[in-house]
């Protein structure tokens, strides 16, 4: 099917159904205005510092700004979030202002590629197709991206072939874990899971066992980190948050201690006995404060 027939009225025109008219003129003359400076500051009179960047040496700003935008999201500062995202933005306009230079392509093909995308993996919005539920939305989107790569897998191939050896452990955990269920391999149901977990423990103790030869006590911890990962996914949890909240719950206590303690050389100078009772005095601290005044 041809893009322009899936398009709806207005869509490509500039005018969007739902959409304020004046907002989006806005917006579009300030990311044009923002393009033009990205090429002045890569521009032969443009910034040294801009000038020598590659794709290699900007691509770790770009992990960097993505955590930063989680975590505004998460202490819900909604103006830092504002500067975030832009600061994000500002990684899409470098990459696609150096592959025009390169000759690879330009941020016109970046956002014409991506509305037809959205377009055309949802044709319960733009074809007529009936989904009534987010899960049949899914299903459906995952019909259309395995319809777009076209090449079945061959012998040679793999499925998992898609999935970047290069992303961050757990994200890559849950996406192997999540598309090896798409054929049916996964476990039935979170006991399944939990009776694996304990499976996996046990075989990480007895690796720490002295007596054992050639301890593959990383293996079997990876091991434990990717049945952990696939529950997240059976519970509908996203690990990296979940995670991330116990590291902020972990910072909370322990700053506690250090105030209890009268500061941090204080709190060194502590027996094991003494920092598990402050440990366990902060956590009644925070389970008090979050429960109010009774």
């Amino acid at each position: 099917m041809m893009l322009s027939r899936q398009v709806p009225a207005g869509v490509g025109s500039g005018k969007v159904e739902g959409m304020a008219s004046p907002s989006s003129e806005e917006a579009a003359h300030h990311l044009q205005e923002a393009i033009a400076i990205m090429a002045r500051l890569r521009g032969p009179d443009g910034c040294p510092w801009d000038r020598k960047q590659t794709f290699d040496s900007i691509k770790r700003y770009t992990l960097e700004e993505t955590y930063e935008v989680f975590d505004a999201i998460e202490r819900r500062a909604w103006p830092e979030l504002k500067d975030e995202l832009g600061d994000l933005l500002l990684q899409v306009l470098f990459y696609a202002q150096m592959a025009s230079e390169a000759g690879y392509f330009t941020l016109s093909n970046v956002a014409a590629n991506l509305n037809a995308k959205l377009i055309r993996r949802h044709p319960h919005i733009f074809a007529g197709v009936e989904a009534t539920d987010s899960d049949a939305v899914l299903r459906n989107w995952e019909q259309i991206k395995r319809a777009e790569k076209q090449a079945p897998a061959s012998a040679e191939g793999s499925m998992l072939d898609d999935i970047p050896r290069t992303m961050p452990a757990m994200l890559e955990a849950g996406k192997l874990g999540s598309r090896a269920a798409k054929i049916g391999f996964d476990w039935p149901n979170v006991e399944g899971l939990f009776d694996k977990l304990q499976e996996e423990i046990g075989e990480l103790e007895a690796e720490l066992n002295p007596a054992a030869e050639g301890s593959k006590a990383e293996e079997e911890l990876g091991d434990l980190l990717f049945t952990a990962v696939n529950l997240a996914r059976h519970l509908k949890i996203d690990p990296e948050s979940a995670l991330r909240g116990a590291n902020a719950k972990f910072r909370s206590r322990f700053r506690a201690m250090e105030t209890a303690a009268g500061g941090t050389d204080a709190l060194a100078a502590r027996t094991p006995s003494q920092l598990e009772e402050l440990w366990n005095s902060a956590k009644k601290g925070a389970k008090d404060a979050a429960s109010g005044p009774v």
